[in-house]
């Protein structure tokens, strides 16, 4: 395998499932058509360039790939894995479905058409049928695998939500607690602090009395004011008459001067 396949690397795990070059009978329509052009030398480069690519192309199914070797002169080797495999179809023309041959497509994921195409091969429904049993076998392995993978990511998904639901449960129930202790202490505070710096009965009293004076048309407050002064000077003139009464209550208590008379004499 390593001598027919010498251009062919595998990796360790990786083996060959099926192998081969394009059919035989591949070559009838160029040997139809070089033949007689042969009389003119024209068809002789056509059948040769046809034989020699028939012996120079290699298609190889292995475990994890597909591979398509071509070139005469040169060397050129194709590489598709499975996993970028999208799509396989076959077809084959007159000759082939007459003679049992076709071409295999292999589309791929991402790709613009077909990436590669098992050309003149033989049983190509066969081959077709191959690649998509293997296809699926590694889809189906992947997605076990994955599976696997996805249900792990969803449990710590839900592991994390879990977790952020109650770290915000444990934050919320703090900050309440915070709340109602500052309330407690708001309702703690002595009624006549708030009272006394909200407002006083002395303050209150100077309020009314000046609203009232306010309120006091000028003429009555006049009138008001004369009423005082006309108070004031009645207790000082009876205050006056008072000290007078007073001071002639208290004449006889002094000593009296009298004038002597010599006529007036003691018969005695």
């Amino acid at each position: 395998m390593e001598t027919e396949f010498d251009w062919l690397t595998l990796d360790d795990d990786e083996e060959v499932l099926w192998a081969d070059t394009p059919h035989p009978y591949s070559l009838v329509p160029a040997l139809i058509v070089g033949i007689p052009l042969s009389l003119v030398i024209v068809g002789i480069p056509l059948l040769v360039g046809s034989y020699l690519s028939f012996k120079n192309t290699n298609y190889v199914v292995t475990s994890q790939a597909l591979y398509k070797k071509t070139g005469v002169f040169s060397r050129s080797v194709q590489r598709i894995e499975f996993d970028k495999v999208q799509d396989t179809s076959y077809s084959q023309t007159f000759f082939g479905a007459q003679f049992g041959y076709g071409t295999v497509d292999i589309s791929t994921a991402g790709g613009s058409g077909v990436e590669m195409s098992f050309q003149d091969v033989a049983e190509p429904q066969s081959l077709q049928s191959q690649v998509n049993e293997r296809l699926k076998r590694h889809r189906k392995g992947d997605t076990g695998e994955k599976g696997k993978a996805a249900v792990l990511d969803d449990i710590l998904s839900e592991l994390r939500a879990i977790r952020e639901a109650v770290e915000d449960t444990a934050t919320s129930s703090a900050v309440d607690g915070d709340a109602t202790t500052s309330a407690v202490e708001g309702d703690d505070t002595p009624s006549g602090v708030n009272g006394d710096a909200t407002s006083s009965p002395t303050d209150g009293d100077d309020t009314t009395s000046t609203t009232k004076d306010d309120d006091t048309p000028p003429w009555e407050q006049s009138s008001d004011t004369d009423a005082v002064e006309t108070t004031d000077e009645t207790f000082e003139q009876s205050s006056d008459t008072d000290a007078e009464h007073t001071d002639d209550q208290l004449d006889p208590l002094e000593p009296t001067e009298f004038e002597f008379d010599p006529s007036v004499t003691d018969d005695r």
